[in-house]
């Protein structure tokens, strides 16, 4: 996510022949060598019969990936007296070499021109298909280059330069995808909509549980359309993730909509929090960084993968740690989580006999207990619905949006001097103190932690909800109503 400026030196010394890579390089920019002499050789230059030593500094941070064969490349030939070296110098080079010499496209140019610019590095060499991804960049000077043979063209040298092929970009499904449907779309459940409108307006966690078919993947998939635009910093930093995932569409701008993941049950912990052979690289969690992770049917996820979730609901980012070195991806998203019953899902009131064993719904629901549900804001049932019409239809995605774009303006006018966004990032001790000494506002929820009910934790949930109800409302405050309404939001009308 944070770009590192490498130098790319080139030394050509009288001895024999060989191509030396140091600095820290991982595999594949070790064979760097054999695409990059292979892309010089096809261009029609000539390869330097001489001993070349390629330095990548600073040599203590590990390097990885194929980004780099185009600046080994310019070194090279600017220590053969090929390029003029003052003309390349001060100039950042990105990009993959093919052995026939073509520019292909890389991950992360988003992030690494970001940090080039911030550096005084503003004129950028990358492949044609990433010049649309590199000029979001404010202040960068981007030229694009389909081939080595262009970016010899660039900076003076005489070759010729053959006809242009475009390169396929391979990229995973965009992140800046709408996902369709509205809310009016969802039959009956007020409840459940009322805990989606808090949701969206305070940035909290949500837990819905119900019966197959009640509504809540539905519920789920319309939290997106009621969130508001990601601002600029966030647009910025959500757009990185994806290009460090490879699943951004520079060709749409900056992503502006809050993403949407919802990967499958059988996903491993790599899949989630990311992780991978080699270097790591974001996961569904990254990838949903301000914005949404759906996961359905969560008991079935692992409980190993459930646990993962942890971290990056308490701080906000993931730290991946790996031999030669940690990674860090932000992941401060709103986790949404779907559960039935019991294994069966007839154990919901649906009418029909439920063929779980007291033990296996026991068992069942204990997977959502325990440290991961304690970080849960939000957790209500979702009943059976008994009608298809005859009642009055709920409020469409826009209406709803409007009040949420309310409360979180509301939000930033409050925390305007502190590093919060949304009233579920404020630790309670700040919530607290606006409070004040107020006599029995909140008697209930000391009650509820002196009973055992909710631990300290959720207790600081509780006030985080009820500060949202109160932007909803319009307030400057909660009041002890909406204390107690987001105690039962919390606990499930009592259940929990």
């Amino acid at each position: 996510m944070t770009g590192r400026l490498v130098e790319v030196e080139a030394h050509l010394a009288p001895a024999l022949p060989a191509f030396i890579l140091v600095g820290l390089p991982d595999t594949s920019l070790t064979e760097a060598k054999v695409r990059v002499r292979a892309a010089v050789l096809s261009t029609g230059l000539g390869w330097p019969a001489r001993r070349v030593t390629v330095n990548l500094t600073p040599a203590a941070l590990p390097k990885h990936g194929p980004g780099f064969d185009l600046a080994i490349a310019v070194a090279v030939l600017g220590a053969a007296g090929t390029l003029d070296p003052e003309r390349t110098r001060g100039t950042v080079h990105l990009g993959e070499l093919g052995l026939d010499g073509r520019l292909r496209p890389v991950r992360g140019v988003l992030p690494a021109v970001a940090e080039a610019v911030a550096r005084g590095h503003r004129r950028v060499v990358v492949p044609s298909a990433d010049v649309p991804e590199a000029a979001l960049v404010p202040g960068a000077q981007v030229s694009g280059c389909a081939s080595l043979a262009e970016v010899m063209r660039l900076h003076g040298g005489t070759v010729r330069v053959p006809p242009s092929h475009p390169v396929p970009v391979s990229r995973g499904p965009s992140a800046a995808a709408p996902v369709p449907g509205d809310l009016s779309d969802v039959i009956g459940q007020p409840a459940a909509r009322g805990a989606l409108e808090v949701a969206a307006a305070g940035g909290h966690h949500l837990l819905l549980t119900g019966p197959p078919g009640a509504g809540k993947t539905m519920l789920a998939a319309r939290l997106p359309g009621l969130l508001p635009d990601l601002d600029d910093a966030a647009a910025v930093e959500v757009s990185a993730v994806h290009s460090i995932a490879g699943t951004f569409d520079p060709s749409v701008g900056l992503i502006r909509r809050p993403p949407y993941e919802d990967p499958h049950h059988t996903a491993s912990a790599a899949a989630i929090v990311g992780g991978g052979t080699g270097w790591p690289r974001p996961g569904a969690a990254s990838r949903a960084h301000r914005g949404v992770l759906f996961l359905d049917e969560a008991p079935e996820f692992t409980s190993h993968v459930l646990q993962t979730l942890r971290q990056p609901l308490e701080h906000g980012e993931l730290v991946i740690h790996r031999a030669a070195g940690a990674v860090r991806f932000p992941a401060r998203f709103q986790l949404v989580l779907a559960a039935n019953p019991c294994p069966c899902g007839r154990g919901g009131g649906r009418g029909e006999d439920c063929t779980c064993t007291p033990q296996a719904r026991r068992r069942y629901q204990a997977r959502l207990d325990g440290p991961l549900l304690d970080r849960i804001d939000l957790q209500v049932e979702v009943p059976p619905v008994r009608r298809l019409g005859g009642g009055t239809p709920g409020e469409d995605s826009a209406t709803v949006a409007l009040r949420v774009a309310a409360a979180r303006a509301a939000q930033a006018t409050r925390w305007s001097g502190d590093p919060w966004r949304t009233n579920a990032e404020v630790p309670g001790r700040r919530l607290r103190e606006l409070l004040g000494a107020h006599p029995g506002l909140l008697a209930d929820l000391d009650h509820a932690v002196s009973t055992g009910r909710l631990t300290l934790r959720g207790a600081d949930r509780v006030l985080r909800i009820a500060w949202t109800l109160a932007d909803l409302a319009g307030a400057d405050a909660p009041h002890r109503d909406q204390i107690g309404r987001a105690l039962l939001l919390r606990t499930r009308g009592g259940h929990r």
